[in-house]
């Protein structure tokens, strides 16, 4: 087992200890298809196919990546990191391969969407549960947060990479490009000498996994309503750039809020380690600072109320992260950090699909979407924390499984 080098706990001391630079940035640019390989599609098939298909094979990718990441994380804790990561790359590097090609026309297509998205390495879930042998228990929480923060970053240099790719090679350039990334990233990842020693814990293995406890699966419907928050944003905002008269503002205005949530996150990673109340006040935080965004201002004050209304993401995940530490079963701890970005997707996707009839009504309509769910969310994660219990909580350094 790695051995722990320091026992500070700050964002220093956690980047000088040995192995951790490796696996968050090989983890960063194995994760990077998460954010480009949409875009990279959908270029693809707008120039090549159609708008209805484009649509179509982003939401093949979606699912199948919603669908894969539990079950490669369950294989995960079953058996070790480094097999589940090079056989599920090199299936979604074939995924992407298929719809390149064109070969097999749009079912093809259709069906390499999947395959690239179900394919995708559960590379969140792996870190996330390496963490707890990296790093003493109380540094672990700085981890989580780093970690929310810098993957900020897979959202702009993402789609940045595809663009580039399809300038320089066509518009199926891009696709290639994810599938290698995540190739590079996922063979750093998986041969690093903490990632070939994890061993999931040794445990009774049941069906439903981490889902048998009933606290972990609702605090996922709590995690699907900030999932819904952030999907409908994103929609409303692109919306409101649209109304201001400029569609290209909502890149930039949701760069603002992306450089929120980094901020967010590096100043979280100064807090000391809280309890589970801290759960549900971070959801209604992120609720209230959506409320600014309702008086729809002129851009130049939406970017800075977009800034603020970021702040509260990263410590979120982050008390959600700590609470899977507490809730999810022994032995179950990859599998229960992936549930937790499934439950975030499939929340995301919904926001994304309810503001269009919101925003038919109007703007500040599609923008209330978000400190609604928010605060849902809030609710949802008050009733998870306020009926826990110690005698079902496990501790947080158990929650990584170790070799």
């Amino acid at each position: 087992m790695p051995t722990v080098q320091s026992p500070a706990t700050g964002i220093g001391a956690v980047l000088r200890t040995a192995q951790v630079p490796r696996v968050l940035v090989a983890a960063q640019v194995g994760r990077l298809p998460t954010a480009s390989g949409p875009l990279a599609l959908l270029l693809f098939a707008r120039q090549s196919l159609s708008l209805t298909t484009a649509g179509l094979l982003v939401a093949a990718y979606t699912g199948g990546m919603a669908v894969g990441a539990p079950l490669l994380a369950r294989a995960v804790d079953r058996w070790r990191q480094p097999p589940v990561l090079w056989g599920s790359a090199i299936l979604s590097g074939a995924g992407f391969g298929v719809v390149a090609t064109g070969v097999l026309g749009v079912p093809g297509a259709v069906l390499g969407a999947v395959l690239a998205g179900f394919g995708t390495p559960p590379l969140e879930a792996c870190l996330r549960s390496l963490w707890p042998d990296l790093l003493p228990p109380a540094a672990v929480p700085v981890a989580y947060t780093l970690d929310v923060a810098v993957q900020e970053v897979i959202f702009v240099v993402g789609p940045l990479t595809t663009l580039l790719a399809v300038a320089l090679g066509g518009p199926a350039a891009g696709l290639p490009v994810a599938a290698l990334l995540q190739l590079a990233g996922t063979a750093v990842f998986a041969r690093a000498p903490a990632v070939r020693a994890w061993r999931g814990v040794p445990a009774v293995r049941h069906w439903a996994g981490p889902l048998r406890r009933p606290r972990f699966t609702a605090m996922l419907a709590g995690v699907a309503c900030v999932g819904m928050a952030i999907g409908g944003i994103a929609v409303a905002v692109t919306a409101y750039a649209e109304a201001a008269g400029d569609r290209h503002l909502a890149g930039w205005l949701l760069a603002a809020q992306a450089t929120g949530a980094l901020i967010g996150g590096l100043l979280y990673t100064r807090a000391a380690p809280g309890g589970p109340g801290r759960l549900p006040l971070f959801a209604g935080a992120l609720a209230v600072g959506f409320l600014p965004l309702l008086s729809t201002p002129r851009p130049a004050l939406m970017a800075v109320l977009l800034v603020v209304s970021g702040l509260a993401l990263p410590p979120v995940l982050t008390a959600v992260f700590v609470a899977v530490d507490r809730l999810a079963a022994p032995g179950t701890a990859a599998e229960a950090f992936a549930w937790v970005a499934t439950a975030f997707t499939v929340g995301s996707a919904a926001g994304s699909a309810l503001s269009g009839p919101l925003l038919a009504i109007g703007v500040r309509h599609g923008l209330a979407l978000a400190p609604v769910a928010a605060l849902l969310g809030a609710v949802v994660m008050t009733a998870v924390t306020r009926h826990a219990s110690t005698g079902d909580l496990r501790a947080a350094s158990g929650a990584g499984g170790r070799p």
